[in-house]
């Protein structure tokens, strides 16, 4: 693994946005209104983070059906979601450094991008792709590579953040460094658990590992788009 990156590849919940509750409060009506009244099994839910929703239905044995009210839901009540602290300032600090940077997601492309956008920090990402516009979703390199891809950079220096195994396993893959973070609400021993290359408890610790490497300008300013543009689903 090198000493120092240029490139940085975020997951977005439980990262760069605090959706927790949200997402507890969109899993329960969508399994309340397609399942029925009994208690909606989120724990095991959030085992799978990191994944396509659709495919962490598939894996739980619940309906797809559960898909359209949880997007509903999770759009309904996206002014609840927060940036976590010291994130924004960490983003604007990487752009200034030349630091390269995508969000790959386990959510829909469009979602995320509609989400950071609200929030305000949608201009701080060269690209941000979602698990609906890559081949194989996380744990599959694929949203990793596609990332690389786009930002026309290579693994070596490159490094993947994220907060869950699936996350670290696409990293991996994709021949990138497996950085976890543990600022968020999380099981930080099933995380270290997993061997990631580096572990960070606070998002300002991030900066000793990019230095800075180019003059640069926040990523809406650049040549070309902030983000991956994807057609309707």
């Amino acid at each position: 693994m090198p000493d120092e990156f240029d490139t940085v590849v975020f997951d977005l919940d439980g990262v760069v946005v605090d959706s927790f509750g949200v997402m507890r409060e969109a899993f329960r009506i969508a399994y309340a209104e397609v399942v029925g009244d009994e208690p909606a099994p989120f724990e095991e839910y959030t085992r799978h983070l990191g994944r396509y929703f659709p495919d962490i239905m598939r894996i739980m044995g619940l309906p797809l059906e559960m898909e359209e009210p949880f997007v509903r839901e999770s759009y309904r009540l996206a002014d609840q979601v927060t940036v976590f602290d010291g994130v924004e300032e960490l983003l604007a600090e990487l752009n200034r450094r030349g630091i390269r940077l995508a969000v790959a997601t386990g959510k829909a492309g469009s979602r995320a991008r509609s989400l950071l956008d609200r929030l305000g920090i949608l201009g701080h990402f060269d690209h941000v792709i979602g698990s609906d516009e890559v081949a194989r979703p996380k744990p599959a390199p694929d949203i990793v590579l596609r990332a690389l891809e786009l930002l026309g950079e290579p693994a070596e220096r490159a490094m993947m953040i994220g907060d869950a195994v699936t996350d670290l396993a696409s990293a991996r893959g994709a021949g990138v460094a497996a950085v976890a973070a543990l600022w968020a609400d999380i099981d930080e021993a099933v995380l270290l658990a997993a061997g990631p290359d580096v572990a960070l408890r606070a998002p300002h610790e991030l900066l000793a590992l990019c230095p800075p490497v180019r003059a640069s300008e926040p990523a809406l300013q650049r040549s070309g788009s902030g983000s991956e543009r994807a057609g309707p689903r």
